[in-house]
């Protein structure tokens, strides 16, 4: 998420009222999580056992519980709650805005855009040209929708990330500043539901389709022309790359990305990252040839052990 400015290291200290480390008027250009990082953003880290990688990343501020040795080109926010000051800045740069109408003021809508009865858009939201939105349809603040895109009755799109930090009291959530970015001639199924990122986008490539009941986790991002089938469910991070087919209830596991023109059989599990070109099957999904003689080879255990009396 970038902040609508550049704001010098100071003021955003001040925001959240913590020490630094760094210049007064070191660049701060916005936050994002660490996977996503550039140059001028913050990344906040709350365990030493990432403190490396938090402090090597392309981060240039680290909103980090503990001062340390700050590398050379990089500046330190030293707070005694790095994940409630994450959260403070994304309630400072990205506030929830209440609405009392169906259509946003502030929402763009392209020439030839359909939007039927009882659908909900949101503030900042842009929807591009000959797009069809059905009945009952709520597309969160600041989502961006193509061209000729489609989506079907009962949709969400820009809901918050499943995203929490075990407290003694409960879980806390990390709050969600980012966006669900649409592009063009994508189809969205009945009653799918598609999160923004945490600070980034959750992003739908050009071309593909999913069915109904499709669940897609914040911050992933899915290439063209992909087809996912009905009752997949996708977590949070994860890349699935160009020409990827998903059957029905595929479930991936966070942080993976899946190769381009991969084919995952009904009902696989998905828990490592996938090579693509191949077709898989299976929990934990593998090559399905494979998998099917491993099937095969369990059906005859009864046999081969009657032989073994």
């Amino acid at each position: 998420m970038k902040f609508p400015s550049v704001f010098p290291l100071k003021e955003i200290a001040a925001i959240i009222d913590s020490e630094y480390v760094g210049d007064d008027n070191f660049p701060v250009h916005g936050m994002n999580e660490i996977h996503v990082v550039e140059p001028g953003d913050i990344v906040f880290v709350d365990h030493p056992k990432y403190y490396d990688k938090a402090l090597q990343s392309a981060a240039t501020i680290v909103l980090i519980n503990k001062q340390v040795d700050c590398p050379a080109g990089k500046a330190l926010l030293i707070s005694d709650d790095p994940f409630r000051d994450f959260n403070k800045l994304t309630r400072h740069f990205r506030p929830f805005q209440s609405s009392n109408t169906s259509i946003s003021a502030t929402a763009q809508i392209g020439e030839g855009t359909v939007i039927q009865p009882n659908s909900f858009v949101g503030n900042n939201v842009k929807i591009g040209s000959n797009c069809l939105i059905h009945s009952n349809v709520s597309i969160y603040d600041n989502t961006i929708i193509g061209d000729n895109v489609i989506i079907h009755a009962g949709t969400i799109l820009g809901a918050d990330a499943f995203y929490y930090k075990k407290r003694p009291e409960g879980f806390d959530q990390l709050l969600s500043g980012g966006r669900v970015i649409i592009h063009d001639n994508v189809g969205i199924g009945a009653l799918c539901t598609i999160d923004k990122g945490v600070t980034g986008d959750t992003t739908i490539g050009e071309g593909t389709k999913i069915d109904n009941q499709v669940h897609v986790g914040h911050d992933t991002v899915i290439g063209k022309k992909c087809l996912i089938a009905s009752q997949t469910g996708i977590a949070g991070c994860v890349v699935i790359e160009d020409e990827v087919t998903l059957w029905g209830q595929v479930g991936v596991a966070s942080g993976i990305t899946i190769g381009n023109k991969a084919v995952l059989m009904a009902q696989s599990g998905v828990s490592k990252s996938l090579e693509g070109g191949k077709s898989y099957f299976g929990s934990p999904a593998e090559e399905a040839r494979e998998k099917m003689k491993q099937l095969t080879y369990v059906k005859r255990i009864p046999e081969i052990l009657e032989k073994l009396k």
